[in-house]
């Protein structure tokens, strides 16, 4: 083994637990700022369109469809786990933090795995492995953007909800 490898090795398990760390930071009691919502419907939503542009193999593309519907059910069911507080400072809401931090930390291994699959093909005549070439990497990338997504609307459903039945907006 060399000195690369056992640097790798020490460092995937302390940047999966710094990346577990920020994840469940952002699980906490959050202001609802309604750009973040709209940009969180965007960026879903790209992180499904864009990979499915570009593939061809059916099995993927299935498993990319499956994952979505998934998050998307997942999502639905993590809303009505949230907390949503209106408060003289502003609109709060508190994710479900297991659930939030689940879905998210399946997509960072996965991710995390296909780069050491890179670096293990390094040198190899093996091809370097695209994010979308493997089925189980499409159901978790449709997993978390479904999830996501769903989460991003919702809470801009909720502000507009609140927003018609106070007749006022705080951004």
């Amino acid at each position: 083994m060399d000195l690369t490898t056992i640097a790798l090795l020490i460092l995937v398990p302390v940047l999966a637990w710094r990346i577990y760390t920020r994840v469940k930071s952002r699980m906490e009691r959050q202001r609802s700022i309604v750009s973040r919502h709209y940009t969180g419907l965007l960026v879903f939503f790209g992180m499904v369109a864009v990979p499915a542009s570009e593939m061809s193999d059916p099995l993927a593309i299935a498993a990319l469809a499956a994952g979505t519907v998934a998050g998307l059910a997942l999502g639905a069911y993590g809303l009505r786990l949230t907390r949503f507080e209106e408060t003289e400072e502003g609109y709060f809401f508190t994710p479900n933090a297991r659930l939030g931090v689940l879905i998210a930390m399946a997509l960072v291994a996965r991710v995390l795995y296909l780069g050491v699959l890179i670096y293990a093909n390094k040198g190899s005549n093996m091809p370097t492995p695209r994010i979308t070439d493997s089925p189980l990497t499409m159901l978790t990338v449709g997993l978390a953007a479904g999830y996501f997504w769903m989460y991003s609307l919702g809470l801009l459903r909720w502000r507009m909800k609140v927003r018609n039945e106070i007749g006022t907006f705080k951004p």
